[in-house]
């Protein structure tokens, strides 16, 4: 019952507790993980392309996918507002120019482009690609070390963490409201409860909920958590922008697990340079609890 939980988690406790001294090695480790997202995500693919009843199975990832985000945002935002109204975050900082959102954009449409690759290499049912699932575990626990040496070997500490009440606030807040939104979707879409909130508990991070959740649940849950995951990140490029200007909170909390690298030069031009660090400790703190939580519900 717990091995899912154990293969999550003792990878990420060893790469957290390896020192990496040398800013080359993590360097080579941080460019590593992004190569290993795509060999993941090609791996998801070819998994996809050996399910039984396809045509009707890839309707049930695009329905999936769209009810969890959309109940999962709206959560959020009603939530993200509420706080923006009750304790409001005040700034002097005027919009700088923005790097291209299109061009953004279409670098993680570059990811979907992957996992197109690996489907229309798993339709040649080639004997070898039956293969996929263990090549999939055994990335995974490679990836999962490297996500662990990365978030160890970061330059984030305990006390900057605690202290930044802003960054804790948001991320708290993005953390249940996204279960409870998880909840609902499950609700609506008849799924176990678990599995609502194993799909609520990516926080955006893409790349990982959707071969962890694959790994538990099948392809289908696991292609669903992903577009789920990667339509807020794009959900958040686009509407940043417009979100700082009425609501900062809403506008970090919509990025998840991203607001710490892939979405930083967005809020940091769109809101100043005070909006990153809580911009690190929010995406610090949801890409610590996103593997755990995912592996907790997945058990």
């Amino acid at each position: 019952m717990y091995s899912g939980l154990l293969i999550i988690l003792i990878p990420l406790i060893v790469g957290y507790l390896i020192p990496i001294r040398k800013p080359n090695l993590l360097h080579a480790i941080n460019k590593l993980l992004s190569w290993m997202v795509y060999v993941i995500l090609f791996i998801m693919g070819i998994s996809l392309a050996f399910l039984d009843n396809l045509s009707s199975n890839l309707m049930m990832i695009f329905k999936y996918a769209s009810v969890f985000f959309l109940c999962i945002l709206v959560v959020n935002l009603m939530a993200l507002w509420l706080l923006e109204r009750r304790k409001p975050w005040k700034t002097q900082h005027r919009q700088e120019a923005l790097p291209s959102r299109l061009h953004m954009a279409l670098d993680s449409l570059r990811l979907c482009g992957v996992v197109v690759a690996g489907f229309l290499l798993g339709l040649t049912q080639w004997h070898w690609l039956t293969y996929a699932s263990q090549a999939s575990e055994a990335a995974l626990i490679f990836l999962l070390v490297l996500v662990g040496a990365q978030l160890g070997n970061s330059s984030m500490t305990l006390r900057q963490i605690v202290l930044n009440r802003r960054g804790m606030l948001v991320a708290s807040v993005v953390g249940i409201t996204s279960l409870g939104g998880g909840l609902i979707a499950a609700l609506l879409l008849g799924l176990p409860l678990k599995t609502g909130l194993a799909m609520a508990s990516g926080y955006g991070w893409y790349s990982l909920s959707g071969i962890v959740l694959s790994d538990a649940f099948g392809p289908v849950i696991g292609s669903a958590a992903f577009f789920n995951d990667l339509a807020r990140e794009l959900c958040a490029i686009m509407l940043i922008p417009t979100l700082v200007r009425s609501s900062r909170s809403s506008a970090l909390g919509l990025c998840g697990a991203t607001s710490m690298d892939f979405t930083l030069p967005v809020l940091q031009r769109s809101g100043g340079l005070d909006m990153v660090p809580p911009a690190v400790v929010h995406g610090f703190v949801l890409s610590l609890l996103a593997p755990i939580l995912m592996a907790i519900f997945s058990a």
